[in-house]
C-alpha cells in the first residue's frame, strides 16, 4: 500500500492519516509508491477513454468520483510545436487531473469536511469532485480572484472563504482550517496524490504520439504541480523502458512573479530564506506564486531534464492569448504563458499544455 514520506526527513504516515504534512518539519509529502507493473500501448486499446486506462501506474484504482476526465486532444500549431487542450476538462482546467485523485482519496477515508486553497482553478476541480463525492467543502481564494472562478466554485455547492491578502495568505489560512480533527486538507500542493494525477497528462503524450515523446515538454509553474507530475510520468516510462530518453522541462514563470526562475539563474538549490514579499500583480494568476513549498523538488527536476527557465512579460501573455485567440483557441491568461514563451521555436519538438479556458477569466485588459 502507498504511505507518505517526507523527502526531507525521512519522516512516514499510513495514507489513512488525515496528516496534511509531514509533522517534523512540517513540509509537503511525497508519496513512497511502485506502479504495479509496465504498460504497453497495445494493452491501451479497449479501455476506458480517461486517465484512469493508465490503471497500473496509479496509485487509486476503481473510482467512484471520475467525471470522465482526461484524454485530452493534442493538436499541431506550428511545425514543432503541438498544444495540448487541457482546458477542455470537465471543470475547463487540468486541474481535474488531480482533484479527482484528492477527492477519490477523500471520498475513501471519509472525513467530515474538505478544505482547498486556490487562485481558482484548483479550488473549482476539488469543489466540482467533492460535489460528485458528496462531502461537505470549503475552498479559501484570495481576493481579487476571477468572478467567473468564484462563482463556479459556489455553483458546485463549496463554501467559499474570500481571503484578504494575496495568494501566500490564502494558504496559510486554510492550512490552519487543515490543522481542525476530521479535515482532509484537498491541497494541489502538499498532498503527493495529486502530482500523481498530473503526471497522466505525459502519459497521454506518450500514447498519442505512439510510445515517443517530444523533445521538450513546456509547462507553467507556480507551485509546480504540473511539472513535477511530469517528472514523475518521464522518470516512470524511463524506467519502463518505454521511452529512450527524458524530454526537457522548460518551467515557464511571469516576468512579474519569477522567484524560481531567479534562484534557477543563481544556480541555488532552493528558495532563499529571506521570507517573499507580496507577490506582484500578474496577469497569470494562477502561476503567482512567491514561495511553493516543493521550491526545491521543481529545480532538481528542471535541472535533472535538462531543461531550464523562461519568463514572459505582461506584454507577451496578452499578445500570446490575442495569438491563440486568432488560431481558434481561447484560453485563460495563465493558460498563454508557455505559447508565449516556447511558440516560436524551430529547432525541436515541443508540447505546450492550454491548461485553463478563456471563459474562466476573459480577455486580458
Amino acid at each position: 500500500m502507498p504511505a507518505y514520506l517526507c523527502p526531507q526527513d525521512g519522516t512516514r504516515a499510513d495514507i489513512t492519516a488525515l496528516t496534511w504534512c509531514c509533522p517534523v518539519c512540517r513540509g509537503p509529502w511525497d508519496l513512497e509508491f511502485e506502479p504495479s507493473g509496465p504498460l504497453s500501448p497495445n494493452s491501451l486499446a479497449g479501455r476506458v477513454n480517461s486517465l484512469w486506462r493508465y490503471e497500473e501506474v496509479l496509485p487509486l484504482s476503481a473510482p467512484a468520483t471520475t467525471l470522465g476526465e482526461g484524454r485530452t486532444p493534442l493538436v499541431p500549431l506550428t511545425g514543432t510545436v503541438s498544444a495540448k487542450l487541457d482546458f477542455l476538462m470537465p471543470t475547463l482546467s487540468f486541474k481535474d487531473r488531480g482533484a479527482v485523485m484528492l477527492a477519490e482519496l477523500a471520498r475513501r477515508l471519509s472525513p467530515e469536511r474538505v478544505v482547498a486553497d486556490s487562485s481558482g482553478n484548483a479550488g473549482t476541480a476539488v469543489a466540482a469532485y467533492c460535489a460528485r463525492a458528496s462531502l461537505p467543502c470549503t475552498v479559501y481564494v484570495p481576493e481579487g480572484t476571477s468572478p467567473k472562478k468564484t462563482e463556479q466554485i459556489r455553483a458546485h455547492g463549496a463554501r467559499l472563504e474570500i481571503v484578504p491578502g494575496d495568494r501566500e495568505a490564502t494558504a496559510a489560512a486554510a492550512r490552519s482550517a487543515a490543522d481542525a480533527p476530521g479535515t482532509f486538507y484537498a491541497s494541489h500542493v502538499f498532498n503527493p496524490y495529486f502530482l500523481h494525477g498530473t503526471k497522466t497528462y505525459v502519459y497521454e503524450l506518450w500514447e498519442d504520439l505512439g510510445g515517443r515523446l517530444p523533445d521538450a515538454i513546456a509547462v507553467p509553474v507556480g507551485n509546480g504541480t504540473l511539472l513535477l507530475g511530469a517528472a514523475l510520468a518521464t522518470a516512470e516510462l524511463h524506467a519502463q523502458g518505454l521511452i529512450d530518453r527524458r524530454p526537457a522541462l522548460i518551467a515557464v514563470q511571469a516576468e512579474a512573479v519569477s522567484p524560481l526562475a531567479a534562484a534557477f539563474r543563481a544556480g541555488a538549490d532552493d528558495l532563499p530564506d529571506a521570507p517573499a514579499g507580496p507577490a506582484a500583480p500578474t496577469l497569470a494568476e494562477g502561476i503567482a506564486i512567491s514561495r511553493p513549498p516543493r521550491a526545491r523538488a521543481i529545480l532538481a527536476a528542471v535541472r535533472e531534464s535538462g531543461g531550464t527557465f523562461l519568463t514572459v512579460t505582461e506584454d507577451r501573455i496578452r499578445a500570446a492569448q490575442l495569438d491563440l485567440a486568432a488560431r481558434g483557441f481561447y484560453v485563460e491568461t495563465t493558460g498563454v504563458a508557455c505559447w508565449a514563451a516556447v511558440g516560436g521555436w524551430t529547432d525541436r519538438s515541443v508540447v505546450v499544455p492550454l491548461c485553463g479556458a478563456g471563459l474562466k477569466t476573459g480577455l486580458a485588459p
